[in-house]
């Protein structure tokens, strides 16, 4: 069957739209945010509601089509998009509906972090979401979801209440602790493996609209002192501190001491989950380090959530990794630093090699309690690397890996697959036990692994993908 006959066949009874190649919107569509990856899918279906996600999904099974799930494209494998299949596109499932009494909130699949935070901004709550706004809540939630309140109040998909979901053999279920158990345990960290969610019920929690958070920023020279002393008072703090430092080049911009600007430089953010007046005690002791810019103050959420927005535009080329850390030890950070800032100087500006303080929220929920697994992590080590030059795909993704095998010795071993590329990590992020469970639930409610686009967990009966 052509891509027309292809794309003409599933036009009949699908309310959405459907898009083939060379149509208008089919390349933006297709586009995902790492920009090494330019894949052509053989139709498009964008779905209006959880009957059309359906369709699509029958189409593609009966007639044998790989499948890829997107939603804010922000997968830097790729996995959200592919060559020659069907490309399913959640972005006009946009419907988000919130009960400030209950204090929870009801979000489409094709909703992203902005536009969730938004809604429940309105009421004073929030969950925990992701860092850039233009992320997906789906591939986030289902992959665990590690944003700057989770110090406070765990993942995304601790927080999450019951989800829809369109199975691959076409059936729509509700999962969630009373109903289908064992597939919601499986979709909480379990990524996109088990079927299509539709739908995602959060429990919120207050906070904002004005909290205490910022970035301040200091000399990359004084980085060995600055790191230790970060990690001496956040490893003290209580869990509503949230906080990360970050080796940067400062932009050329009004905010930034001259001193400083296109320069490699130290960031550190921080965030005071409650209410900012009582968090200025809290907040102080990292700003007795001594920052040379100090931005550090009240603000709304929303802008906190999106400061990281103009370093992650769509357009440049990535290679990420997310490696954890039970502690950050001073070899650990001097090993951090002998490798970060030479990353950093060689990518574009955008380039940021990050240290998060993970905090005891994501540590309080039981290990065996979802999918998720390493609990235990005090740190996770997140590179970033950006460029815009095909020609230095190579050299930086070499690079990155060495960043990655220098900082494996300070590693449990285990890896945060949001951010992980290489799908040989994905039996190390839930280690053996977790892992079998895991194929069994895939062997139930996905045999034929239709949906393989993803951090791969191969049913018992099905070859493996690549």
């Amino acid at each position: 069957m052509t891509t027309t006959d292809l794309a003409t066949a599933l036009c009949q009874g699908f309310s959405g739209q459907v898009l083939r190649p060379a149509e208008p919107g089919y390349d933006e569509a297709r586009q995902v945010f790492n920009a090494m990856i330019d894949r052509r899918p053989a139709v498009i279906a964008r779905p209006a509601n959880t009957a059309d996600v359906v369709a699509a999904v029958d189409f593609a099974r009966d007639h044998g089509l790989v499948v890829a799930v997107r939603c804010g494209g922000h997968s830097v494998a790729g996995l959200s998009t592919c060559d020659d299949g069907m490309l399913i596109d959640l972005s006009g499932l946009k419907r988000i509906t919130v009960d400030p009494e209950g204090r929870t909130a009801r979000a489409d699949g094709g909703v992203r972090w902005g536009e969730l935070d938004a809604a429940t901004q309105v009421h004073g709550l929030h969950t925990p979401g992701g860092r850039v706004t233009t992320t997906g809540i789906g591939g986030f939630t289902t992959g665990g979801g590690y944003g700057w309140t989770s110090c406070k109040y765990g993942l995304a998909c601790d927080n999450l209440i019951s989800a829809e979901v369109v199975l691959a053999d076409g059936r729509v279920v509700r999962a969630g602790e009373d109903e289908h158990a064992d597939l919601f345990w499986g979709i909480r960290g379990g990524g996109g493996n088990f079927g299509i969610v539709t739908e995602f019920e959060f429990r919120l929690h207050p906070l904002g609209p004005t909290v205490l958070a910022g970035l301040a920023m200091f000399p990359v020279e004084r980085a060995p002192e600055v790191l230790r002393g970060w990690r001496d008072r956040v490893d003290a703090a209580p869990d509503e501190l949230s906080s990360a430092c970050v080796l940067l080049i400062a932009p050329p911009e009004p905010f930034v001491p001259e001193e400083l600007r296109d320069k490699p430089v130290l960031g550190m953010a921080a965030l005071y989950v409650g209410d900012p007046d009582r968090g200025a005690d809290v907040v102080q002791p990292l700003k007795d380090l001594r920052p040379a810019m100090d931005h550090i103050g009240p603000m709304p959420y929303t802008a906190f959530q999106s400061a990281l927005d103009p370093l992650a535009p769509p357009g440049f080329r990535s290679y990420w990794r997310g490696e954890y850390m039970r502690e950050l030890s001073d070899d650990a950070i001097d090993t951090f630093l002998a490798h970060g800032v030479d990353l950093t100087v060689r990518g574009t500006p955008l380039s940021e090699m990050i240290i998060f303080r993970i905090g005891q929220g994501v540590a309080a929920v039981p290990d065996e309690a979802t999918a998720f697994s390493h609990r235990d992590a005090r740190y996770l080590f997140h590179p970033i690397c950006m460029w815009a030059d095909p020609n230095d795909d190579s050299p930086m993704i070499t690079a990155g890996r060495a960043f990655a095998a220098a900082m494996r010795p300070f590693s449990t071993g285990a890896s945060y697959l949001n951010f992980t590329p290489e799908a040989d990590r994905v039996h190390d992020a839930y280690g053996e036990d977790k892992y079998a469970h895991l194929v069994a639930l895939k062997s139930t409610y996905d045999p034929a692994n239709l949906f393989c686009l993803n951090q791969n967990i191969h049913p018992s009966h099905a070859a493996p993908v690549g």
